[in-house]
């Protein structure tokens, strides 16, 4: 029987396979930005999206990351709408199946990018939102 994981090695692995919007923006303004993917569909897709991220439907993502990353150690950071879904979660599964080994879930997902204050782009080009007192500090 295997031991159980203590607390600090649980969190330890869930911070290794999650990031949060704040961190993200972080990363990107510090010039580390991983490869991001949305893995919603196309009319989700053209509602908004985080600027940069590359759009590959959860049913394309296995036949099209190849093309985005053909080194399996690219840092990659794959989102959906937000907590209600699970997309991130079959995506992010979806390539360390496929032996991507540096993959992170969006915490949130496109709901809580949004929450706070972030940029988005959409049909009608980019925009970004006031934050929301309840995701992120505001003033």
């Amino acid at each position: 029987m295997t031991e159980p994981l203590s607390a600090a090695a649980f969190y330890a692995a869930k911070l290794a396979y999650e990031t949060d919007p704040a961190d993200l923006a972080a990363a990107r303004a510090a010039g580390a930005a991983p490869l991001v993917i949305d893995v919603r569909n196309a009319v989700e897709w053209e509602q908004g999206h985080l600027p940069q991220a590359h759009h590959v439907p959860l049913a394309e993502l296995a036949g099209r990351i190849g093309d985005l990353a053909p080194d399996p150690a690219t840092a990659v950071v794959v989102y959906c709408w937000g907590p209600g879904c699970n997309g991130s979660t079959r995506g992010a599964l979806a390539l360390a199946e496929l032996g991507y080994t540096n993959v992170r879930e969006l915490i949130g997902g496109y709901e809580y990018w949004v929450r706070e204050g972030f940029d988005v782009v959409g049909a009608e080009g980019r925009r970004r939102s006031a934050p929301d007192p309840l995701a992120a500090p505001v003033g």
